[in-house]
């Protein structure tokens, strides 16, 4: 058989007898590899092409006398695709897609041809950004929750706990990015203080769970003050994260590992963290005063605790006796200066005692007696003032 006989031997075949199946369905995850599965009787001369089925069905791969063919191939798949070489020999003809985008999604057509005859399979191709963080915070008394990167649009619900009839009016915002992901956002007012809110957002694939425990307040001291981590859980199978003021970071602790990774700003105040997630903190000041917040996560929930920490000024029993002793050195002095004001009157007035004796030179006997009556009297004046 001649090239011209076997090329209308192909045609007549593609034209007489097309071999096309029901459509494949294959979920893809964003920005991960995913396989397109096809396959054909195997023989000689294998020609395999992919299209994309848009408007003008898009090349994504090609491939023929027994090499890729990467001239005609859409700009978009460009270094994304890949064929099992190893294995086209044997009627795989599957085909491999990298970092999946949302454009990639849509139906594909895989046609194989060999000298005997060809094949058209349909592979519709899904793609999914599942949820993969739920964050929400407390600011006064509005909760807001909110998921980045996902797809397709999600959906956004909010509970309580224990269940409360009372309307959970909320505002809620969808945003879609340039990558085609979804943003969504959702705010409401907690008029019920007592209660404990749960915000969950979904998708086709999967489901997060975010719990807020409402903002309570406690007081430390700058000695050793502990924070609870209140939940329902246990640790296992969670990753432990505390952070200050909403955002800074203070520790982390992954999964079942009891170590756990301290900031540099806060390694000379964590002193411990309990089996339960409660952190213990040391040599704390007035620059520690704040939120302090605990978040349990796993694959599906989240769980925060926020906790108003504020820290008492020391009035203990050392700053009481410190401030006796400065009372007692004040009075001493005072004391002190009386005293010596008082030998100085007195010197004073001997003094002038005793001039006055000296002066009556008609009778020593006289100015003796003054100066004794002088100390005497100085004496006694002294006594009466310690007195």
């Amino acid at each position: 058989m001649t090239g011209i006989q076997r090329v209308v031997l192909v045609v007549v075949l593609t034209f007489l007898s097309p071999v096309r199946g029901d459509d494949t369905q294959v979920s893809c995850v964003f920005m991960e590899s995913c396989i397109l599965p096809c396959s054909f009787k195997p023989g000689d001369e294998a020609v395999i092409h992919w299209y994309q089925m848009t408007t003008n069905d898009t090349l994504a791969h090609s491939y023929y006398h027994n090499q890729d063919q990467f001239k005609l191939q859409d700009q978009h798949f460009r270094g994304r695709t890949s064929l099992f070489k190893d294995q086209i020999s044997s009627g795989n003809s599957s085909l491999r897609l990298t970092g999946v985008e949302v454009q990639d999604q849509g139906r594909y057509k895989c046609y194989t041809s060999i000298i005997t005859g060809n094949k058209e399979l349909f592979i519709k191709l899904n793609v999914d950004a599942p949820v993969d963080r739920v964050n929400i915070q407390q600011v006064e008394n509005r909760i807001t929750c909110s998921s980045e990167g996902i797809y397709p649009q999600p959906e956004l619900t909010w509970s309580t706990s224990p269940p409360s009839n009372v309307s959970l009016e909320n505002n809620t915002t969808v945003q879609q990015t340039e990558q085609l992901l979804y943003n969504i956002n959702s705010s409401l007012i907690a008029s019920v203080t007592d209660l404990v809110y749960s915000c969950t957002v979904s998708t086709r694939t999967n489901k997060r769970t975010a719990t807020l425990r409402q903002l309570s307040s406690i007081s430390g001291s700058s000695s050793d003050t502990t924070i609870p981590c209140t939940s329902n859980t246990s640790l296992t199978g969670f990753s432990l994260t505390w952070r200050f003021n909403l955002s800074q970071l203070i520790l982390n602790q992954t999964g079942d590992n009891v170590l756990y990774t301290v900031s540099e700003e806060w390694r000379q105040q964590v002193k411990s963290v309990s089996e339960s997630g409660s952190l213990t903190l040391k040599d704390l000041s007035s620059d520690q005063e704040g939120i302090y917040t605990c978040e349990l996560s796993n694959a599906e929930e989240t769980y925060v605790t926020n906790t108003l920490l504020r820290i008492e000024k020391s009035q203990g029993k050392g700053a009481r006796a410190g401030d006796s002793t400065n009372y007692g050195a004040i009075i001493g002095g005072v004391s002190g200066v009386l005293v010596f004001a008082v030998l100085a009157v007195a010197v004073l007035f001997c003094y002038c005692k005793r001039r006055g004796g000296k002066k009556n030179k008609s009778n020593r006997d006289d100015a003796k007696g003054a100066e004794f009556d002088c100390s005497k009297t100085e004496m006694e004046h002294l006594n009466g003032e310690k007195k």
